[in-house]
């Protein structure tokens, strides 16, 4: 597993991208899905309704979220296949529709699957 990237998926492609993977639950406002350039959507890899609700893009919850999505990706099958997508293809981009792009599921996703895969 050499490169993982984190993406807006409101930002243009670009070929240095790689594999495409969309990680939120819900398809992002606005964006037609013959424009979204991607390779594979994995919502089941995004935090669960609940957990995503209860966040709600709140920076002051964000220690206690990191570590709930963390529990939940601990107990998600769907790391395993993110991470054999991984070690097939360099680079992956995790795409996000979040606004805050330091304070989202794909910045947790990335740091969990690199400890997790190595």
């Amino acid at each position: 597993m050499e490169k993982i990237g984190i993406k807006r998926i409101y930002e243009p492609y670009d070929s240095k991208d790689g594999f495409r993977v969309l990680v939120d639950r819900l398809w992002p406002r606005g964006v037609k899905r013959e424009d979204a350039r991607i390779d594979l959507w994995l919502k089941e890899i995004a935090p669960s309704t609940a957990l995503r609700t209860w966040f709600g893009h709140d920076p002051a919850k964000w220690k206690e979220f990191r570590q709930r999505y963390r529990k939940e990706l601990g107990e998600n099958d769907a790391v395993d296949k993110l991470v054999d997508l991984l070690r097939e293809k360099d680079p992956i981009t995790l795409l996000y529709g979040a606004k805050d792009e330091q304070h989202n599921q794909a910045v947790v996703l990335a740091d969990f699957v690199m400890e997790y895969g190595s």
